[in-house]
């Protein structure tokens, strides 16, 4: 039978009084009546709202009813509790850094002392300001990094002018000015002129005249002045101290190579007055570098170059005016080059002595520059150096030294008038040009064949041209320096007798091989010695005490086998160059 639904439970409802349900909640919203002592409670503690803003601040005292002084809590105030800061602001206790209430709109400018009182130097006026300076305001409280700049609490603003001037003495007390700025900006010092006058007032005359001089300028900017002043300028001798070389220990630094590389180095010369470093190769090249180390981007940058067409150029020097350049290469002819006008001429032969002279390779230049010495190719009689005039480039002498194998070396003297020529038999003859003869000759003791000899320093014989020593470099790589006053033996005036066989002052056997370079610093007081025949062999020698350096060069200094090597003007640099081309620098320091 079919199931039938079953019909649904009616909803219970739950009635209740309406009038009883809000009378409850009438008496859940109705406070507890407070007691006397709770109203208490609460107005000490919390305060009421008739005398809240009455009672908050009031500090001061009243007596109670036994006349003891309290407090608004009740509490005894004795008068060894009284500090004197009851009265006193909240403002008044505490100090703040920075105001941040305050607008620079309600600030006051604030003048520095250090500023009102500077005194500004006459020299170091600016050349130009800004007139809104004036009008710029800075405020130094609100930037921590300017906070530093106040001089006192109470400084903030300042203006721009103000602000410069202490920038820049914060600057000079993190960063003083050295010694040498220092000493440049004083005034000279007076020099006080001792007058000889016999009156009074000429001695003051004298006084006010030499006060009047010494306020004018500094002294050490007038050259022609000093010049005058300096008796021995005008007679010819200098006092300024000559730097002095320490012997076996020097003092040197290496310098930025000469950018431009040959394909071999075969001579080095410095411009006498300019620094400028001439090199030649048999590349048929010529480079001028300027000597300054410091330049941007290229140190030692190229001033010009030149080629000479079909000529391996083995030497090049300067005249000692500095104004050309002689070129000589294993060809019959030598080239001169006018640096100022550029032009280049050509010798192409002497005549009478196109046989003896096959090539002009091996040339040497007067240090007075009017004359020109070649090593001759024959070896009739020994070997011979022909002298020519520069200017005209004629032939004027020959002076022949009978050695066996010929001439290998030769250079002139100081001043000029003469020449050392050294033989491959170890034969040394001074010949001059004055008298066109031979002074004299003598043997380097213990030669076994002359490869070099060089001549240097000062105060020599006078002469043999001035020179005081003479270095002989032999094929044994014995080099030995020779001082030239013991060679000269006692004699009448107008006679002069050379030791035969004299004894060296020092022989040097630091090298074992050839000696192919001897060169003589300008001041005499360094002697370079080198070999091309084996790498990196160069020796400096300090002189008078003929002591080779033991700290330079060392295993690590790049040299290469040497193929020249020249001193700067001033003996204070050291050029070098080798078989691949590379020329380096040194710089030597006292």
């Amino acid at each position: 039978m079919p199931h039938q639904a079953l019909p649904k439970a009616p909803k219970l409802r739950y009635l209740s009084d309406e009038g009883s349900d809000e009378q409850s909640h009438r008496k859940k919203r109705q406070p507890r009546e407070k007691d006397s002592d709770e109203e208490d409670l609460e107005r000490f503690v919390l305060g009421d709202a008739a005398n809240f803003r009455e009672n908050l601040f009031k500090g001061e005292s009243e007596d109670d009813e036994e006349g003891r002084n309290t407090d608004i809590f009740g509490r005894i105030v004795t008068n060894e509790e009284v500090t004197g800061l009851e009265d006193a602001d909240d403002a008044d206790l505490f100090t703040f850094d920075i105001d941040l209430n305050r607008t620079p709109a309600d600030q006051q400018l604030v003048v520095a002392p250090t500023a009102s009182q500077a005194r500004v130097d006459p020299r170091e006026v600016p050349a130009w300001e800004d007139s809104d300076d004036e009008r710029l305001t800075i405020s130094l409280a609100n930037a921590t990094q300017l906070r530093k700049l106040r001089t006192s609490e109470a400084d903030d603003i300042i203006n721009g002018a103000e602000y410069t001037f202490r920038l820049r003495q914060q600057y000079l007390r993190l960063n003083p000015q050295p010694e040498w700025a220092r000493l440049a900006e004083e005034p000279p010092k007076k020099r006080r002129r001792r007058s000889s006058a016999t009156s009074d007032s000429a001695s003051e005359a004298s006084d006010e005249a030499s006060d009047g001089d010494d306020h004018l300028e500094n002294p050490d900017a007038l050259p022609l002045d000093k010049l005058l002043r300096d008796v021995n300028t005008m007679t010819g001798s200098t006092s300024t101290k000559k730097r002095r070389l320490r012997p076996e220990v020097i003092d040197i630094q290496r310098s930025r190579d000469i950018p431009d590389a040959h394909k071999d180095v075969t001579s080095l010369a410095f411009h006498p007055e300019y620094p400028i470093l001439l090199s030649s190769s048999t590349s048929s090249m010529l480079f001028m570098h300027h000597i300054a180390p410091a330049a941007y981007p290229t140190p030692n940058p190229l001033l010009t170059s030149a080629k000479v067409s079909q000529v391996p150029v083995r030497r090049a020097q300067f005249t000692p005016d500095g104004k050309k350049v002689f070129i000589g290469g294993r060809r019959r002819y030598i080239h001169s080059w006018d640096i100022e006008s550029g032009a280049v001429q050509k010798t192409n032969k002497i005549h009478g002595h196109n046989e003896e002279q096959r090539t002009w390779e091996r040339f040497r230049l007067s240090p007075c520059g009017r004359y020109l010495g070649l090593i001759a190719s024959t070896r009739k009689g020994g070997g011979a150096i022909n002298i020519l005039n520069v200017n005209t480039m004629q032939w004027i002498a020959a002076a022949r030294l009978d050695s066996r194998g010929g001439i290998t070396d030769f250079c002139w003297w100081r001043t000029g008038n003469g020449l050392t020529i050294l033989g491959k038999g170890g034969h040394v003859g001074e010949y001059s040009m004055a008298s066109r003869r031979f002074l004299g000759v003598w043997i380097d003791e213990g030669s076994n064949g002359g490869s070099a000899i060089a001549l240097g320093g000062s105060q020599g014989p006078e002469l043999l041209g001035g020179d005081r020593w003479v270095a002989v470099g032999s094929n044994s790589g014995v080099v030995n320096i020779y001082d030239r006053n013991t060679l000269i033996l006692p004699s009448k005036e107008d006679e002069l007798k050379l030791k035969a066989r004299p004894e060296p002052t020092r022989a040097l056997m630091n090298l074992t091989t050839p000696v192919s370079v001897l060169t003589f610093s300008p001041d005499g007081q360094l002697l370079a010695a080198a070999s091309r025949y084996k790498r990196d062999a160069l020796k400096l020698v300090h002189l008078p005490s003929c002591t080779v350096y033991r700290n330079w060069p060392t295993e690590q200094t790049p040299l290469g086998r040497i193929e020249a090597v020249a001193f700067g003007t001033k003996s204070d640099m050291l050029a070098v160059g080798n078989d691949v081309g590379k020329i380096r620098l040194w710089d030597l320091r006292s």
